[in-house]
């Protein structure tokens, strides 16, 4: 990528995540007079920036996404620590992200660790605007997915829990165990030595082309219905989160890439042909 795009993309990030902050941030607490949910944004950002001076140092991509995962833990442990009033929403989203976040940062840390490299950064973590882009646009990733949790667990309006978290936390539950399955379907099919050519379509893969995407969709969705009786004014700019996951899934980093390559590599297959042109795409549908 050009050093010119990469600083374009590095600024775009940096600009988008103080308005998020910034909208986030009101009626926010105070913590050593700073809104607590500015404190926690900002921190997402030099977490991600700290990180990546021995990364580019060691040319290495080794614990990029464990370090995403763990600055979800950090900034939502925070934020619990440091608000002055911890209420059931609260303590519910706080076990939501940070399970989350300890599932995904450990499945793909092994995955990395399993594999020796992530091909993604072959190139990008020897071109120095090109990574610090890739682990600043990480930051953003962090504050947005983060920010109706973080907005209502750092909101000075504390409402009861209501009807519209249970039904939160059941639709976080559905896709935290949707994306969780999808994973290990996809990790077991992997190690069998007689699949090393060929493309998963069986378990919850025979339902949709991407469950685990599906699944991680849904639990932001959920995450942000638990959310959202907390927030007021500017904070519902935060209920952008599942729709930034959305968008960044399907029409970014997640379907697009995987799909190019699996039709560079099966493309001429007919099975895989008939896979494509019977299986949704995103939304799992029985077979």
């Amino acid at each position: 990528m050009a050093k010119k795009q990469s600083m374009i993309a590095i600024v775009a990030s940096l600009i988008t995540g103080f308005l998020v902050i910034l909208a986030c941030s009101s009626n926010s607490v105070n913590a050593s007079g700073v809104r607590l949910f500015t404190l926690c944004g900002v921190l997402a950002f030099l977490i991600q920036w700290i990180c990546f001076t021995p990364a580019w140092f060691f040319h290495s991509e080794r614990f990029f996404d464990l370090i995403g995962s763990a600055t979800y833990l950090t900034i939502t442990i925070v934020a619990l620590i440091a608000v002055p009033e911890v209420d059931t929403r609260s303590v519910v989203l706080g076990i939501m992200v940070c399970l989350w976040g300890l599932r995904l940062g450990a499945f793909l840390f092994a995955r990395v660790q399993a594999a020796g490299h992530d091909v993604r950064f072959n190139l990008m973590k020897h071109d120095f605007t090109w990574f610090l882009m890739t682990w600043t646009i990480q930051g953003l990733w962090v504050v947005i997915t983060s920010s109706a949790a973080l907005t209502a667990i750092t909101s000075t309006n504390k409402n009861s829990f209501g009807w519209i978290g249970i039904i939160g936390i059941i639709i976080w539950l559905s896709g935290f165990v949707i994306e969780i399955v999808a994973d290990e379907q996809k990790r077991r099919f992997k190690l069998n030595p007689s699949n090393q050519h060929s493309f998963i379509n069986k378990g919850l893969w025979s339902w949709s082309q991407h469950p685990n995407y599906f699944g991680e969709i849904i639990l932001w969705i959920g995450v942000t219905l638990v959310a959202l009786p907390a927030l007021s004014d500017w904070q519902y700019l935060s209920l952008i989160s599942p729709v930034f996951v959305f968008f960044l899934l399907t029409r970014i980093s997640g379907i697009p890439m995987l799909d190019s390559a699996a039709r560079k590599r099966w493309g001429d297959n007919p099975d895989f042909q008939k896979y494509k042109e019977t299986t949704p795409v995103l939304i799992l549908k029985r077979p």
